[in-house]
């Protein structure tokens, strides 16, 4: 059978672009190297958890569209992200908000907490040159040094002073006691988890799982008239000019018989003394019950331990420094000059997506094809 499109990588870009063209009357084929659908946003039944494979995926976004084109293919629950940290004994509460600022110094009104805020930023340069620098200017030390330094320098491996102020671009800070992590207004996680989603996405689309398409390429090539690629830019080409860089996570999951382990959903762990830097419960993800309601006398922890990534693991966070982003510069004038292959997603653009933006390219590239076919 031939194709009009072969969509490399079933995760989120892939489903989205695959779910349009189909619908357009386009024939599309899905090949994912892995076993399973919806990417790192797979989610899976553990005891009647639903565990999220790869880490937390929390739908937020304020592009009224992709909220209404997700919720096509399924229900969303009203779920708000509120993370807490643990640091040497003590829990504070995340984003940045006067609760944390109250549990930090004792303060219950924002104009003490916009003092000590303010006397403490001024110990940072005017013009921040590296991380730790760029973050003392936005919360200041005491928050830095319980909140900011261990969890980042865990997270990316290296000393703050050495990692780029680019990476903490802004640091939410709220003289309001507000503790939704993000400023979306929609939010929410699908009842019937990610992976339910991406199924009723593909509905129509043939799917083949376990397919390698860079070790099949020139067979798989021969059956497609266009090919929608959203694997590792890098891997496309042989690594010809050198691998890009990315920090990998490792999981350690156990099913635990406690009912409430942690009484949250996500708690970061921000000293450095402590290998991990958080542990998900899954079950607070959709309230502490399971698919049909019923409240879950067990739960499933996952911790989370960032290192660096090699071929062959799964590749999470762009390094997003100079000489990376010089070397996507050149893959991607690559990319530009290989006609009849799409490049797209996370992997395929080095660039950090959240779920929506993810949504939203895959949902222009669409458009675009199909605006070229008229």
């Amino acid at each position: 059978m031939r194709y009009d499109y072969l969509i490399v990588g079933a995760g989120l870009y892939g489903a989205t672009f695959a779910q349009q063209m189909t619908e357009a009357g386009r024939r599309c084929l899905v090949v994912e190297r892995r076993g399973h659908i919806g990417g790192n946003a797979y989610t899976e039944l553990v005891n009647g958890v639903t565990v999220h494979r790869y880490g937390p995926h929390i739908f937020h976004t304020n592009d009224r569209q992709i909220w209404s084109y997700v919720r096509r293919f399924d229900d969303f629950n009203r779920f708000t992200n509120s993370p807490m940290a643990y640091y040497r004994g003590r829990m504070y509460s995340l984003p940045f908000n006067m609760l944390t600022f109250y549990q930090m110094w004792g303060v219950v009104s924002p104009g003490e907490a916009h003092t000590i805020l303010q006397s403490q930023r001024l110990e940072a340069p005017v013009e921040p040159r590296n991380l730790e620098e760029q973050a003392i200017s936005l919360v200041g030390r005491d928050i830095y040094e319980k909140l900011v330094k261990g969890y980042t320098e865990k997270q990316w491996g290296r000393p703050c002073r050495e990692l780029p102020c680019s990476i903490i671009k802004r640091l939410p800070v709220r003289l309001t006691y507000d503790s939704n992590y993000f400023d979306a207004l929609y939010q929410g996680i699908p009842f019937g988890g990610y992976t339910n989603l991406v199924e009723k996405m593909l509905l129509g689309v043939d799917v083949r799982l376990g397919v390698d398409y860079l070790e099949r390429k020139a067979e798989l090539d021969a059956i497609a008239e266009r090919i929608v690629y959203t694997g590792p830019i890098d891997a496309y080409f042989g690594y010809a000019l050198g691998p890009l860089q990315y920090r990998s996570i490792r999981f350690e999951t156990e099913t635990l018989d406690n009912p409430n382990y942690q009484g949250n959903a996500v708690v970061n762990y921000t000293g450095g003394d402590i290998p991990w830097t958080r542990i998900i419960e899954h079950k607070w993800f959709l309230f502490g019950r399971d698919e049909l309601g019923r409240e879950l006398p067990n739960t499933v922890i996952s911790r989370e331990y960032s290192h660096e990534w090699s071929p062959g693991e799964e590749p999470y966070y762009p390094i997003g420094d100079d000489a990376n982003k010089e070397l996507y510069r050149r893959y991607a004038e690559l990319a530009a000059g290989e006609k009849n292959v799409v490049f797209g997603g996370r992997l395929g653009s080095y660039r950090y997506y959240d779920m929506d933006q993810v949504i939203r390219a895959a949902l222009d590239t669409a458009a675009k094809e199909l605006e070229g076919d008229r």
